[in-house]
């Protein structure tokens, strides 16, 4: 049985700030070890259930967050930049399940350290009409290759969202969000307990679940933080501006829509930074 999981780091708990998840900054090694530790408790809650193969996308920052030697389950690490596929970069069709590990709410969310794949040039992203976060615009890639989100780890914010995509996912919320820094966390060891719990009981209810149902043909709308951003995101074939700062963006392959929507980002990048 493969678990694909995708890792980010602002859902672990105890994470409020972006220097204790930034590499060089004081704190960034203590909270990459606890973001390691959610890692591995998912991936032996899987086990626990009969999982026996792993991939761990490392999907946060330049995506070289976590030690590959330590990785429980004998996991494939894959990191580094750059992925044409990014956060879901090496899913295919012949994984069994998705974990969603550390992940955080939409930009335009209160969920701690909110943002939707890029804080300074995006503001709002909805999928048909729905306000989602990275794992709901994630999840166009889960649905276009058949397989099912069954587990996000978190805060209680990211879990509400994610449930709006995918209604069956497992959740294991180890924070509640106060506000967009500050949030009250689980003890690790016992978010680690929680994850690996629930992790468990998503591989075994498997023959439950089933891939995201979205609505083809879907429509990814971004609401960018200026004009300049949705004039630029013109430039790629396929988005069309609707306001000031909106463009849009219309597939019935949600794979493809995806990646149009990982190249928008990468391109607005240059200018918002």
């Amino acid at each position: 049985m493969k678990v694909f999981v995708s890792s980010d780091m602002e859902g672990t708990a105890g994470v409020v700030d972006w220097t204790q998840c930034t590499p060089g900054e004081p704190e960034y090694e203590h909270y990459r070890q606890l973001l390691q530790d959610e890692v591995n408790a998912a991936i032996l809650g899987a086990v626990d259930a009969g999982a026996d193969e792993f991939l761990v996308n490392d999907s946060h920052g330049q995506m070289r967050n976590l030690r590959p030697a330590t990785l429980a389950g004998r996991a494939r690490y894959l990191s580094g930049r750059h992925k044409p596929m990014y956060m879901m970069q090496g899913l295919d069709a012949s994984f069994d399940a998705i974990f969603f590990v550390s992940y955080h709410g939409s930009m335009s969310s209160s969920s701690p350290l909110s943002h939707t794949y890029n804080p300074r040039a995006v503001a709002e992203v909805s999928l048909n009409g729905t306000v989602v976060g990275e794992a709901g615009v994630n999840a166009l890639v889960a649905a276009g290759l058949g397989v099912p989100i069954v587990l996000v780890t978190g805060d209680d914010v990211t879990a509400a969202e994610t449930r709006a995509i995918a209604p069956g996912v497992r959740t294991a919320i180890v924070k509640s969000a106060v506000n967009r820094f500050a949030a009250d966390s689980m003890h690790p060891d016992d978010a680690c307990a929680l994850i690996r719990a629930e992790a468990r009981a998503a591989v075994e209810s498997l023959g439950a679940a089933s891939p995201p149902a979205i609505t083809l043909p879907a429509t990814l709308d971004v609401t960018f933080r200026n004009a300049d951003l949705a004039e630029m995101a013109t430039w790629i074939t396929g988005v069309t501006r609707t306001s000031g700062v909106t463009a849009s963006m219309h597939d019935d392959d949600p794979v493809r829509l995806f990646r149009t929507f990982v190249t928008v980002v990468l391109l607005t990048r240059a200018i918002a930074e």
